[in-house]
């Protein structure tokens, strides 16, 4: 059982978000990244797998030098060795094209990935990888067990959920609960330091996007307090300036 897991190297949610260079690229220099939650999921779930059936698990990222300390994180909890494409991970379809040409030289069995970024929020990478490798791809999984080559999966749908069966191989979007997280212990630790992470240059891209301009959410303004019996004044209010009526 060949394994890969691809991770996000994202923001973490309480960083304060800042544009420079004409609001074209995002100040990192006060930001805290780390590995994208969705993406612990898959990295827990894959550990759980390959203790169960054997085999190797590698981790995969897109981005440069900086994204390492996530990857050897990973690396410690349980992971056999990393891939880093040296890239900035510019868009979905561009981060999706450098997992398939890793994935179409390594014949991985299943391919793990979080359901989606917490950065720009896609969910998109896991569906062109598997449009690229032609092979099934599934999102966001819920529960995920093998029996052979067979997956059993629960997935959530609008509505409610569903059971799937699927043969291997196969890309999954992951969130919880199909694992719990797992710390990294000292032994862990230690031991990512001389596993193998290996740093290769990015297939030639086709490039589909380019950055305009980022902008901020507006910020918020102050509550405006109506009495319960004028109906009236809330409704122009709600006409007129917040623009929902």
């Amino acid at each position: 059982m060949k394994i890969l897991v691809c991770i996000t190297n994202v923001p973490d949610t309480t960083s304060k978000i800042e544009f420079i260079e004409g609001n074209t690229k995002l100040n990192t220099a006060s930001i805290q990244f780390i590995t994208g939650p969705y993406d612990d999921y898959a990295v827990s779930r894959a550990i759980e797998l390959k203790e169960q059936t054997g085999g190797t698990l590698t981790v995969l990222n897109v981005g440069t030098a900086e994204t390492e300390p996530t990857m050897r994180k990973a690396l410690a909890l349980g992971a056999d060795d990393a891939i880093r494409i040296n890239a900035e991970p510019t868009d979905a379809y561009f981060v999706a094209q450098q997992i398939a040409h890793i994935a179409k030289q390594n014949n991985y069995d299943l391919i793990l990935m979080g359901r989606e970024s917490i950065d720009f929020n896609g969910g998109q990478v896991h569906g062109m990888v598997g449009q690229m490798l032609n092979i099934p791809s599934l999102s966001p999984v819920m529960k995920l067990d093998l029996e052979g080559n067979t997956a059993k999966m629960l997935r959530e749908i609008e509505g409610g959920k569903e059971y799937l069966e699927a043969q291997l191989p196969l890309v999954l979007g992951c969130q919880e609960p199909i694992a719990e997280w797992k710390i990294p212990n000292m032994r862990g630790i230690m031991s990512a330091r001389s596993k193998p992470l290996l740093v290769v240059e990015p297939a030639s891209p086709e490039m589909l996007t380019a950055v305009s301009v980022f902008s901020l959410p507006p910020a918020k303004t102050g509550v405006k307090m109506i009495a319960a019996e004028d109906a009236a004044s809330l409704i122009a209010l709600l006409q007129n300036e917040a623009k929902v009526l």
